[in-house]
């Protein structure tokens, strides 16, 4: 009974089916059977789950629910929410990594009977694995204690009175029979999650969860992208106690190569956030793992901390940071922080918890490096020696995405003398093309050997616009502007003019090639009716294979995107590496963009092929003995097609492939409209290369002449 509180929504049936959202309406319109609603909203209405999963079988339109699918319908329609929902299942998952005997042995019977010994079970798990913050153990009466657990009656995660609280609860002893049972609503989950974890594992189970929560809500989180994670941690470097106060996920804690011997420690003011890390980290490593609800610069956890390494990703221009009230705070070190400087305040604090010759590695905006505001904290950082690093990352790093964000690398002076020199470093021309990110192996490999040549004696090679070890005397004037872009000497253009000449000759070259291959004057013919079919009708009939875009990648295989698609570029993107099957790309698939309202649909060629398909993208493999994949991307291009196979919503036009239309005509006809097809393809590829050219040049042109190495004449 417990399963019928599950709901899923239109999105999801979709899922579930394999179809697009407008199958699922017509489902609804056409067969008075469909389920009913049972919450939601009028627009956008959810379903019971069961009745769903039992209608599809009904009508043929389903087999079997995918065990990951199932799970994860589950865990979107918790009744008592997703991030809930993934907590239990976090600690069930714990549970079944540390104690799998336990867990048979409290699964093993009625879910009234799992939902009453789960709290003791989990205890055995959660005490051992997540102590109380500096190593104080968790007990049942220290609710009272900051630095001890907090035992909630509901199992779910909460900040107690105190000002700060352990972020994952034991949900109390085993409350007994007449007591409450806070995770009766989680069992069904619960025995899905183990069901899957015995497929894939727990730690892949917990990471396919959490990656699908947060792609599903990508508004309500700000990420820090894996890439950039591990190269902040390779930065810090190897350290035995590594903090994170505002761990969000847990992303930059997971990218410590951690050991047994090592203490990782948490804390988030977001009581879920919290408990995911802890959960997170607990399963991802056998380090000792201390982490806590709480703001970290009003209510510090972890006071008495000497962390060998801190790593952070804090708000950006957070106004209500705690300035009134932190006045006298004896964390700012190095001046008092302006209401607007929160970043600063997170610096500062990041400083105070670390031992002598820590190291503090920490996501900054721009903004912070020129500020005026912050002119005289910084200028005591470079002073003393505890600002070692400003370092520019490319565009589209991590989010916003339309900044260059930049790390800072900070230490805490021992007595010993310190360099008079700071690291300032440019790596904005690794940026990527589209919304691929950057060139992130170029990235971590020119950051790190400039970091590691810095700590030398004889310090790094200068290389102009990318990094320059810079005399601190140089930065302390009026602005204390640690911008590395405005430190670094441009880069030497050699041979400007002749670079140039060369980016001319080619321009002229694909010119001429444009022109060559310009479509010929347009016959007319007269107006012909054809019989028609839809993609649809093809899938059914075995003409074509339909694939849609997954949410998971792998770790080793680009991944197309709708963008690299509409561009016509290579495959540049990525996706969070999970267990769920990806969909590749073969040479003769045609691959449609699902989003946008354009005609647009691209044949995979040998330079695309074995890519995995990313999301919003729809993929036709079609059957070579019966159809010509130039002639279907060719007819799938028309725009009266893509018009009448489109749907609206308020802020978005997506696009129903199964109605696009196509002519039956033989495969010797298709041939002939699949060449003629293919030829308007290489003008179109002709056209964007030329327009590349042309900008190339122009910049070139503008810069050499503004830089002195192009003679105005």
């Amino acid at each position: 009974m417990q399963d019928q509180a599950t709901e899923v929504t239109a999105a999801g049936i979709a899922r579930l089916a394999g179809v697009g959202r407008a199958a699922v309406s017509n489902w609804r319109r056409r067969h008075a059977d469909f389920p009913k609603p049972v919450g939601g909203t009028e627009t956008s209405p959810s379903f019971a789950l069961t009745e769903v999963e039992a209608w599809l079988r009904k009508q043929g339109k389903l087999a079997e629910v995918p065990l990951r699918e199932r799970v994860w319908q589950q865990l979107a329609g918790h009744p008592q929410g997703p991030l809930t929902a993934l907590v239990h299942a976090g600690c069930a998952l714990l549970l079944i990594h540390e104690r799998p005997t336990v867990w048979l042995s409290v699964s093993d019977g009625s879910d009234e009977r799992l939902a009453r010994l789960l709290p003791g079970a989990l205890e055995q798990v959660l005490l051992p694995r997540l102590g109380g913050p500096m190593g104080v153990a968790l007990t049942g009466g220290a609710a009272r204690d900051p630095s001890a657990a907090v035992n909630t009656p509901d199992g779910t995660p909460a900040v107690d009175d105190t000002p700060t609280a352990p972020a994952v609860n034991t949900a109390g002893a085993a409350p007994g029979v007449n007591g409450p049972l806070p995770f009766l609503a989680s069992v069904p989950l619960l025995r899905g999650v183990a069901d899957l974890a015995a497929e894939a594992g727990a730690r892949q189970t917990f990471e396919f969860l959490l990656g699908r929560h947060l792609d599903a809500n990508p508004r309500q989180y700000t990420l820090t992208p894996a890439e950039l994670a591990a190269l902040m941690a390779a930065l810090a470097g190897p350290a035995r106690r590594v903090l994170d106060p505002a761990c969000g996920t847990g992303a930059l804690l997971r990218a410590v190569d951690a050991r047994p011997d090592q203490e990782l420690y948490a804390q988030d003011s977001a009581p879920g956030l919290a408990a995911l890390t802890a959960l997170r980290l607990a399963l991802n490593s056998r380090a000792a793992v201390h982490a806590t609800a709480g703001d970290a610069l009003r209510a510090d956890a972890y006071p008495e901390l000497r962390a060998d390494a801190v790593l952070c990703h804090p708000p950006f221009n957070e106004r209500n940071w705690g300035h009134d009230e932190l006045a006298y705070d004896p964390r700012w070190e190095y001046g008092f922080p302006a209401r607007t400087e929160s970043e600063l305040a997170w610096v500062q604090h990041t400083l105070a918890r670390l031992a002598d010759g820590g190291t503090a590695v920490l996501l900054m905006p721009p903004a912070a490096a020129s500020r005026r505001s912050g002119r005289r904290i910084r200028a005591d950082l470079l002073r003393r020696g505890a600002l070692r690093a400003v370092l520019a990352l490319p565009v589209g790093a991590a989010p916003p995405y339309n900044i260059p964000l930049h790390v800072w690398v900070l230490r805490r002076p021992e007595r010993t003398p310190v360099s008079p020199e700071v690291l300032l470093m440019d790596t904005g021309r690794f940026a990527g093309e589209g919304r691929g990110g950057p060139d992130w192996t170029a990235v971590r490999e020119a950051v790190l050997d400039a970091w590691r040549d810095f700590g030398r004696a004889e310090g790094p090679v200068e290389r102009p616009g990318l990094v320059r070890a810079v005399p601190v005397i140089e930065l302390l004037d009026d602005d204390v502007d640690l911008a590395p872009a405005r430190h670094l000497p441009p880069p030497a253009v050699v041979d400007g003019a002749e670079q140039l000449a060369v980016v001319r000759e080619r321009l002229g070259e694909t010119l001429r090639r444009t022109v060559e291959l310009t479509p010929p004057p347009a016959a007319t013919a007269p107006p012909v009716r054809r019989p028609l079919t839809t993609v649809g009708e093809l899938a059914r009939g075995g003409a074509l294979v339909m694939r849609t875009g997954g949410n998971g990648g792998h770790a080793r295989l680009p991944v197309l995107t709708d963008a690299d698609v509409l561009a016509g570029t290579a495959p540049s993107g990525a996706l969070p590496v999970s267990d769920e099957e990806a969909v590749l790309t073969e040479p003769g698939d045609v691959v449609v963009p699902v989003l946008g309202g354009g005609s647009v649909a691209r044949v995979i060629e040998e330079d695309a092929a074995g890519a995995v398909l990313g999301r919003n993208l729809v993929l036709l493999r079609p059957d070579r003995t019966a159809l010509d994949p130039w002639f279907l991307a060719g007819f799938l291009r028309g725009t009266a097609n893509n018009r009448q196979a489109s749907s609206y919503a308020s802020t978005a036009t997506r696009l129903d492939v199964r109605r696009l239309q196509l002519p039956r005509l033989p495969l010797d006809e298709q041939r002939r409209y699949g060449a003629r097809f293919r030829a308007l393809d290489e003008f179109e590829r002709a056209l964007r290369h030329t327009s590349r050219l042309g900008e190339q040049l122009m910049r070139g042109m503008y810069d050499g002449l503004t830089d002195g190495t192009v003679a105005p004449d």
